[in-house]
């Protein structure tokens, strides 16, 4: 399974398959516990991420830290990746043709790792698997879905980034992340 993982992110790193790469430092493709039930997809990468190619070390991936601590889940526990894997440029929201052509690494990671549980940090990560929902209405819920011909529990969040621009979308993460704790304890 690391062996896996380890390969395929090479191949990431290497990818082509879009013109995001032009513009970005590095690859961003995730990283955590190829064994973990829980897996967090964000959206794409920001500055920080594209620097380092490591997910969520900036500003919003330290408050992501602080609400995986205030449930008792430790970082390396888990796996963080998102839907895109390369920064698009000036941090604008990734395009419809460029995520369906990333997304083919998503699928390849989830089908390595077999998550029970995806946590969707964003629109962006919440609309790759549930394309008719709407994250101001289902944010802090569990809905299912079929994932590489599994049916897995997605439970959608607001980016933690919205957490930073908002002290009321701080406050529903840290809620979202309350009731996150007690779907973990109950059934994973």
């Amino acid at each position: 399974m690391y062996k896996l993982l380890e390969e395929l992110h090479k191949k990431i790193n290497n990818c082509r398959k879009c013109p995001l790469y032009k513009t970005a430092k590095h690859a961003v493709p995730g990283e955590g516990n190829p064994k973990t039930k829980i897996v967090f997809v964000g959206e794409a990468p920001g500055r920080v991420e594209d620097e380092t190619g490591r997910p969520f070390v900036g500003r919003a991936g330290k408050l992501l830290n602080e609400l995986l601590d205030s449930i008792g889940l430790k970082r390396e526990s888990v796996f963080i990746t998102s839907v895109v894997k390369h920064r698009p440029p000036k941090n604008r929201q990734p395009k419809s043709p460029e995520i369906k052509r990333c997304s083919f690494w998503l699928k390849h990671q989830l089908s390595i790792i077999k998550p029970e549980l995806i946590v969707t940090l964003g629109r962006f990560g919440m609309e790759y698997f549930l394309p008719k929902e709407k994250i101001s209405q289902i944010h802090g819920t569990i809905k299912k879905t079929l994932v590489n011909e599994r049916f897995i529990s997605v439970f959608p969040v607001y980016h933690p980034a919205a957490g930073l621009r908002s002290t009321r979308n701080k406050k529903r993460l840290f809620e979202d992340f309350q009731k996150l704790k007690k779907t973990i304890s109950h059934d994973f």
